[in-house]
């Protein structure tokens, strides 16, 4: 099974359960130490954590239940709200009782440190990755960046269109990639714009005179501000009636690469847009070293540079 991966990438594997599934492969998996997946059913009022899996009764001990529990910089509600999502653990230790019952002890933590040794102390600005999201706040998406390891994306990270939650753009529990813009102590900061493409890479999927779907991101007295994508947005004449979010139809009237302009014509309020789509991302690469947003025609420059 592939290392380092958020929680809740390795509980189908076929590998994955095969270790869970019995005692004598849990036993195995606890003697090579095998990271392995299984849901969180409880969190009890001690804040162990109990696992279910189907080889006998296991537990994640609070001190076992994350990086920092134990000396107080990760608080107790990390392991609370884990109860019905996957966790990710190594078998410490199988334990009989009086009554011939076995636990398996399970340890959280375990993983959670070979991942920031191997993996997290690694990670260099500019690198790709893979994470997933874990809970949405005004200010930014949390996202689990592998074992249940935890970093930020600000809500102006997000995208070049503004938007007015990060539930705008993403949903819990999305696989989504994010770029390693630093760090901050040993915490890692991420962006995500960057992955979304360009000025020139977005407006080639458009054209003057045509008519597309389009969602309000802003509404000032000058004009409207109508996503065309995440990294695309035009300005419409104003309107009283349109509030942010509201889903539309625009004209395209022009396209002015060289003042990165989209020049919109509104013509009709549709029905609301459902939940926000899968990311659709410009390149393949694991690594950037420098993000140009602006067209080459164009006096202004957004770009962003991550090999200083």
């Amino acid at each position: 099974m592939e290392k380092f991966k958020p929680e809740g990438c390795l509980f189908g594997l076929a590998e994955n359960q095969k270790f869970i599934s019995c005692e004598d492969n849990l036993v195995e998996a606890m003697h090579r130490q095998i990271t392995l997946e299984a849901r969180a059913a409880v969190c009890d009022s001690n804040h162990n954590l109990i696992v279910d899996i189907p080889a006998m009764k296991a537990i994640i001990l609070r001190e076992d239940g994350a990086v920092g529990i134990s000396d107080g910089t990760t608080r107790d509600i990390a392991l609370i709200s884990r109860v019905n999502k996957y966790v990710q653990f190594k078998v410490k230790e199988i334990r009989t009782n009086d009554n011939g019952e076995k636990t398996a002890l399970l340890s959280r933590k375990a993983v959670q440190e070979e991942c920031i040794g191997c993996y997290i102390k690694k990670l260099a600005a500019g690198d790709i990755i893979e994470a997933r999201v874990t809970h949405l706040e005004q200010f930014g998406c949390f996202v689990d960046i592998g074992c249940g390891i935890p970093s930020l994306i600000p809500i102006d990270a997000i995208s070049i269109s503004r938007i007015s939650h990060p539930s705008d753009r993403f949903r819990n529990g999305q696989l989504i990639k994010a770029v390693v813009k630093g760090r901050d102590g040993d915490k890692i900061c991420l962006t995500h714009k960057e992955l979304l493409g360009t000025w020139e890479e977005n407006a080639a999927g458009f054209q003057a005179g045509e008519t597309v779907s389009g969602i309000v991101r802003s509404v000032e007295d000058y004009g409207i501000f109508v996503e065309l994508t995440p990294n695309l947005a035009g300005l419409a004449e104003p309107r009283s009636d349109l509030k942010n979010g509201d889903s539309v139809s625009v004209y395209i009237k022009a396209l002015i690469p060289e003042k990165m302009k989209v020049k919109l014509i509104i013509v009709d309020v549709c029905e609301k847009v459902n939940p926000p789509s899968e990311c659709k991302y410009f390149t393949q690469e694991r690594h950037m070293d420098r993000w140009l947003y602006t067209p080459e025609s164009s006096s202004k420059v957004i770009e962003s540079i991550f090999n200083e």
